[in-house]
């Protein structure tokens, strides 16, 4: 069975920002097993299910696809690479609340990035 979750991520600690952000955020939906892992084979059915919305202030929201790239993962909001945010290590890190990822922009800048929220899509899975 699959399960489609719908995954809130908001800027972590950095020099800038040292409480964080939550207006700086992105809500994936993607599908995730047991121990908070993506589940690729359920992704691999439904690929254009996996979505991300990127909100940052002052900026117009942004869509996209979260795509598998090789060995990593990354945010597509137009066909080609010039605007992908590749993301590492999601193959072996679960998407948990209080779990951390990075994200890396196009001009190669990192972010850490915290999952807040982590709840069961209803309109999605099979």
């Amino acid at each position: 069975m699959e399960h489609w979750n719908l995954v809130r991520l908001e800027l972590a600690r950095t020099a800038d920002f040292p409480r964080g952000s939550a207006s700086r955020a992105f809500m994936l939906r993607v599908p995730l097993d047991s121990e908070g892992l993506i589940d690729g084979d359920a992704l691999a059915r439904r690929p254009g299910w996996a979505t991300v919305r990127r909100f940052w202030p002052n900026e117009a929201d942004q869509t996209g696809l979260l795509l598998r790239n090789g060995k990593g993962w990354l945010f597509s909001y137009a066909i080609g690479e010039g605007e992908d945010e590749k993301l590492y290590h999601l193959e072996d890190h679960p998407l948990r609340v209080g779990d951390h990822v990075t994200l890396t922009e196009p001009d190669g800048s990192r972010f850490p990035f915290r999952v807040v929220r982590s709840q069961a899509d209803g309109a999605g899975g099979a």
